[in-house]
């Protein structure tokens, strides 16, 4: 089974405001015992997954978080050894996947850390930028000063000197149209080869929640965030970087290879406190549901594990903190239409059809001649074009609704 691995290392230096995503505030130093104890746990978790699920091909590795470099050279160097170990010389896929992609904060990055990821065949740097705007940064959390982002970034070309994404949030506090371009033109300065948009989500039980309804923080109105976002689009893909997914702009040769692994739903291992995997299990012959168009097909069904979001749990190796499910062809096929139409080409119809014996046209031919007529789709195919997109949520709701009724 070809598979991609993502590894989640629950720590950072400061809880942002907007986070919510499972994550614990370490020192690096103080903690040193927790963190060593979590990388041991954590190569037991690869590789016994590795095993019980029969991964004859890692086709990407993906090490995000939290701040996955808070774990520092050392610690780093011995997750990549110990993948190379089980990845490279261990008989599953025989060599490095193409595309190995490390997290890092540049409050934490360093020259050490940068030579084990060069020499660990780590082939790209995903670095969290999000705004150089310091009322923005204050507003919100974010840890660090301006002159530790460019210094970073001036690390990664001069000490790394390879491939490097980073990431922009649009919809910040104390943010207007020119402060948001600004931060895109001086990111694009040092010419990262992906990019990613994100427009800020307000997540309840986060301080930044808490901070905007007690009103000590103020945001964009909506029609204000949604218009920083377009013209964040529109000013990135002026500047070479076309729109290829929701938030993500890259040239071609660019794309996120991990990413695509989701969005086209192929199967991915998910190993750390708070990480979710899903292996697509091709079953046997039958019928694999009403009103399909070609009789006997394959039943496709998905196998889902997530770790329980606790350190303290998963360093301890409490058998309980697993939960596996089982995704249906109705789920498999909803989470299919989810992640697929994020992306600028849409799902891939044959696969599709392959996997559950009808074509996606036959399951919500309402909704997509209803988009097609309305100018959101591209042409007769199964894309949503770049104004589409922006109404992605409501394109899936029809999606479902009509969905329930066919399969």
């Amino acid at each position: 089974m070809r598979a991609a691995l993502y590894v989640h290392v629950p720590f950072c230096g400061k809880k942002c405001g907007y986070c919510d995503f499972y994550s614990v505030p370490v020192d690096a130093e103080a903690d040193g015992a927790l963190l060593d104890r979590f990388v041991e746990c954590l190569c037991r978790d690869v590789a016994s997954q590795l095993e019980t699920v029969g991964v004859t091909e890692v086709v990407s590795v993906y090490i995000g978080g939290g701040t996955p470099s808070l774990l520092g050279a050392r610690r780093m160097k011995d997750v990549l050894d110990f993948l190379a170990s089980r990845i490279a010389c261990g008989g599953v896929g025989g060599q490095v996947p193409p595309e190995f992609t490390v997290e890092v904060n540049p409050e934490s990055l360093d020259e050490d850390f940068l030579s084990v990821c060069k020499l660990g065949g780590v082939t790209r740097i995903s670095c969290g930028v999000q705004t150089f705007n310091a009322a923005s940064r204050l507003a919100v959390g974010r840890q660090g000063e301006i002159s530790r982002l460019h210094n970073a970034l001036a690390l990664l070309n001069e000490a790394y000197g390879g491939s490097f994404s980073a990431d922009i949030i649009s919809g910040l506090p104390c943010q207007d149209e020119a402060a948001l371009l600004r931060d895109i033109e001086t990111l694009v300065s040092y010419g990262p080869t992906h990019l990613s948009l994100y427009d800020l989500t307000l997540e309840k039980n986060t301080p930044l929640y808490r901070d905007v309804m007690s009103q000590t923080v103020t945001l964009p109105p909506p029609e204000t965030a949604e218009c920083l976002w377009i013209a964040g689009r529109d000013f990135l893909e002026a500047a070479g970087y076309p729109q290829y997914e929701v938030s993500n702009f890259a040239p071609v040769g660019n794309r996120s290879a991990h990413n695509i692994v989701y969005w086209r739903m192929g199967s991915w291992l998910g190993a750390g406190p708070s990480a979710s995997g899903t292996v697509i299990m091709e079953g046997v012959q039958g019928d694999a549901g009403k009103n399909t168009n070609a009789g006997n097909c394959t039943e496709t069904s998905g196998l889902r594990r997530t770790v329980k979001p606790c350190v303290k749990s998963y360093v301890s190796g409490a058998t309980d903190g697993i939960l596996v499910e089982t995704l249906d062809r109705a789920a498999l096929i909803k989470e299919t239409f989810l992640m697929g139409f994020r992306y600028i080409e849409g799902p891939d119809a044959e696969l599709f059809k392959n996997r559950f014996g009808s074509p996606i046209e036959s399951l919500v031919p309402e909704t997509l001649d209803r988009w097609r007529s309305d100018g959101k789709m591209g042409g007769a195919g199964l894309a949503l074009n770049r104004d589409g997109l922006l109404m992605l949520n409501r394109f899936l709701t029809d999606c479902f609704i009509e969905l329930d009724g066919t399969i």
